[in-house]
This record gives structure tokens, C-alpha cells and sequence, in this order.
């Protein structure tokens, strides 16, 4: 069996969210956070330790002993045997706590692009599932301006230097991990979607019911038969005490250049202004810049996240340069 879900297998297992009934109370979980009172704090940013790094490098070398390909590779070869203990914390903080991880002190500065490749997948492979990020098959992404036009809406914005609006991926957690950070800008902008959701609730109660209605997502030509043109999404799903939201801003709203889907309507327009404007309140949001050797691990049910713009060093080796991983949690 293969260690890894495709993009359709993925986007099943992370659309598959159970639900009861709308959740009419403020939620009072630890994913409902707000930035400024985790701003001066470091209790989200784990560094490595030595042991650990060491860990890293042993396990590395057995990885590429075994002479795998990345895809056929599984977590036993890439042993662990310390640091396990630690990913146990982290997926538990991602699964129940506030939606999010930062670690640093990775050293890519030593290694070339495929040694950190190579990490940072096996990496996944203890953290989760990692599964396919487009319907092409790619497994490990890579967040670079290629000079593609941020205006054109089938461009994929990672791949620009622009502003990207708040959404959510479909994997249960996105990974980053960094290898070179730009001459300015580009800092990761995440919010609770447990927060934003309680504020929804106690400024405009009356539209928080159709959060868990769909909305069409626009799939933006990606299905290659062009047989699929959109998908109808349920923003919010609520059982057990939790509350999981997908988002997608541009998706959700650039669905409307299809002739066939009806135009919003008006509590439709107000309810996706209000709820991107209170996510885009500083009361609510944080701001964090990644250095090389971060990786940032965030969970698509619990976080929204977007990014500033940025403007990138002239010199193609330094450009601002981010490895992605997607991944089921089972």
C-alpha cells in the first residue's frame, strides 16, 4: 500500500466532517485564541534540540540508504525514536489544541534542497498522511514566485509574490517549512476559525446558519475533463463540541463567473464581507514571519490562513523559497 493519498482520497477524508446541529453558543475550546494575547508569547514556537537534531541526521542517512523513492519511503525509514514523543504533542495540538505549531532550528542552512526535501517528508509521514496538493500528483509543493500574473484567476497564488486572501487547504494539516525568507514581507497571517465564528455569533446571530449551508467552490479549471466546473461546500460543521470550518475567500467568490450559478444573495454577500472582515480584525488575527529552519504546521478545520505580500531579493538563489506538505490525520 501506498503511504500517500491522492489529491481526491485527501479532499474526501478532510471533507468527511461529522455534523449534528449549529452551534448557537460561543465556543469556549483552546482553538478559540486570539493574536494579540499569543503574540508575546513562545509557548506555540518549539525549538529542536541537539538530541534531537542528531536524531534527524541518523535518520536521514538510513532513509537514503534504503535507496527508496520518496513516495515508496514509510515512517520506519526514517526512525524516530525520541522525537516521536515530541509529533505526539504536536498532532495533539493541532487536533484539540489551538490548531497550530511552529518549530525552528531546522538546519537547512547545511543541507541542499533534497536533504530537506527528504526530511521534511519523512517528517510527514509521522505527523500523518501526506497526500497529493493538485490533481497532477504533487506531493511536496514548492511556494515560489515563478513570475506568474497574480490577476490571471487561474494562476495559483502561491506561486506570485501577492497578497494571498484567507482559506483553508483541503488536508486536515498544512505544513510549511522554510528555506529561504524574502528581502521583505510575506508574513503568514493566521486566524482562529473558532474565533471569528463566536464573533459571528455575538455580532450577527441571524446569518450563522447558513455557514452550514454550502457554498459553491470554484475549482478553478482544475479538473482536466472540465466535466467539474465547482463543488457545493458546507463552510462549517459542528459535532461532538467542535466546531471544523473550511473557508476559501477567492473560491467561494470567484464561483460567481460561471453562467450557470445564481448570484449571492444579499444575506449570502453580507454574511462572507462580515465574517472576512471580523477575521481580518488585528483583535483576532496573528502575524508571524518564518525564518529558515521554521516549519509551521497548522490545521485546516481549526485555523484560517493567508499571507502579505512581498517583495523578493533580485538574485534567483535567494529568493523566498517555502516546502508544503499536506496531510491526513487518522
Amino acid at each position: 500500500m501506498r503511504e500517500y493519498l491522492s489529491y481526491a482520497e485527501q479532499a474526501g477524508h478532510y471533507f468527511n466532517r461529522p455534523h449534528e446541529v449549529p452551534a448557537r453558543s460561543a465556543l469556549e475550546t483552546p482553538a478559540a485564541w486570539r493574536g494579540p494575547d499569543l503574540a508575546g508569547s513562545d509557548d506555540w514556537r518549539t525549538p529542536l534540540r541537539a538530541a534531537h537534531l542528531d536524531e534527524i541526521e541518523r535518520a536521514l542517512a538510513t532513509a537514503r540508504e534504503t535507496g527508496k523513492a520518496t513516495g515508496a519511503l514509510t515512517a520506519a525509514d526514517f526512525p524516530l525514536p525520541t522525537l516521536s514523543r515530541e509529533i505526539r504533542r504536536w498532532r495533539e495540538e493541532l487536533v484539540s489544541g489551538r490548531g497550530f505549531q511552529v518549530l525552528t532550528g531546522v538546519p537547512v542552512e547545511r543541507w541542499s534542497q533534497e536533504e530537506a526535501e527528504l526530511f521534511f517528508w519523512c517528517l510527514g509521514l509521522h505527523m500523518g498522511r501526506p497526500g497529493a496538493q493538485n490533481p497532477k500528483g504533487d506531493l511536496l509543493g514548492h511556494v515560489v514566485d515563478t513570475g506568474e500574473d497574480a490577476s490571471n484567476p487561474f494562476v495559483r497564488l502561491y506561486q506570485t509574490s501577492s497578497r494571498i486572501a484567507y482559506h483553508c487547504d483541503a488536508a486536515d494539516v498544512v505544513g510549511l517549512l522554510c528555506l529561504r525568507e524574502a528581502r521583505k514581507g510575506g508574513a503568514s497571517r493566521i486566524v482562529s476559525s473558532v474565533s471569528v465564528y463566536n464573533e459571528l455569533l455575538a455580532r450577527r446571530p441571524d446569518l450563522v446558519d447558513r455557514l452550514y449551508e454550502p457554498f459553491l467552490l470554484d475549482i478553478r479549471n482544475e479538473d482536466a475533463s472540465g466535466a467539474l466546473r465547482y463543488l457545493p461546500v458546507p463552510p462549517c460543521r459542528f459535532a461532538g463540541g467542535r466546531l471544523r470550518t473550511f473557508y476559501h475567500s477567492d473560491y467561494f467568490r470567484s464561483v460567481q463567473r460561471h453562467d450557470d450559478v445564481a448570484p449571492f444573495t444579499d444575506p449570502e454577500q453580507v454574511l462572507l464581507d462580515i465574517y472576512e472582515e471580523i477575521a481580518m480584525s488585528p483583535e483576532l488575527y496573528l502575524d508571524m514571519d518564518l525564518h529558515p529552519g521554521d516549519i509551521q504546521w497548522l490545521s485546516n478545520h481549526l485555523i484560517l490562513h493567508a499571507r502579505t505580500d512581498y517583495e523578493d531579493h533580485p538574485e534567483p538563489e535567494r529568493k523566498r523559497h517555502l516546502l508544503r506538505l499536506w496531510l491526513s490525520i487518522e
